[in-house]
């Protein structure tokens, strides 16, 4: 049952980000065949028209460069972000879509900015802050694999390249990182089968320490009116305590 479960979990999760990214690369082929430029539906702060942008923008790409590097980190966030924390994953993925298309059109420069990159940038946010924030072995593990594959991202939020919506990349950055507070307690901690025989083990130790511990006691508690010893008794209590069990 469980492996089922998981199974399900897998498939749905690479379906949702199979569908999004490949109704990007549909509107990027839509763009390319018909020569109708979309440049113009991206975010452009402070006006009116560049509303729209805040849903339309992470859909459209300058080129196909730029749509292929979105596309496979976007693919991998996604379906780290839906299998790994399916309660809270819809939630995060459209405040995310939200939050950093509208704070790009408050506080952007005067400029169309397009890309999935603020939702990249926000995803990979979220799964680092949230193992931060849970603390849970899993979580860690998934924040420090994060880091390891797209740490060095982190450049992207400044305003290095004149040509690059540095704007996007920190405010979605930011938009993961509150959703990550948000949503900490949101998914339910699961664990592996390996981490249970680890803390029955640390159980076993614990029982084994308190009982030497009670051992002795009793030792201290038993009347030596007769010639015994301390540490005979104790013995005693030892083999009595190994027979009982």
């Amino acid at each position: 049952m469980t492996n089922s479960k998981d199974k399900d979990k897998v498939i749905s999760s690479i379906a949702v980000s199979f569908l999004f990214i490949g109704f990007i690369w549909l509107i990027k082929i839509f763009e390319i065949y018909t020569g109708f430029d979309l440049v113009t539906f991206g975010v452009y702060p402070r006006k009116v028209s560049g509303l729209i942008g805040v849903l339309t923008s992470p859909l459209i790409h300058s080129d196909f460069s730029h749509l292929v590097s979105n596309s496979i980190t976007l693919f991998v966030l996604m379906f780290v972000l839906f299998y790994t924390y399916r309660k809270s994953a819809i939630r995060v993925f459209f405040i995310v879509y939200i939050f950093s298309g509208l704070s790009v059109w408050i506080l952007g420069r005067p400029a169309y900015h397009i890309g999935a990159s603020g939702l990249v940038y926000g995803l990979l946010s979220y799964l680092f802050f949230i193992g931060v924030l849970r603390k849970d072995r899993r979580s860690i593990a998934l924040s420090l694999l994060v880091t390891f594959l797209y740490g060095g991202l982190v450049w992207g939020v400044l305003p290095i390249d004149p040509k690059v919506s540095f704007e996007s990349h920190l405010l979605g950055a930011i938009a993961g990182a509150v959703c990550a507070l948000l949503f900490r307690k949101t998914d339910p901690v699961i664990k592996y089968d390996w981490e249970y025989e680890d803390e029955e083990e640390e159980d076993g130790e614990d029982d084994e320490n308190n009982d030497g511990f009670y051992l002795e006691e009793d030792a201290k508690q038993t009347s030596f009116d007769e010639d015994i010893y301390y540490d005979e008794v104790l013995e005693k209590l030892k083999k009595k305590g190994n027979k009982d069990k």
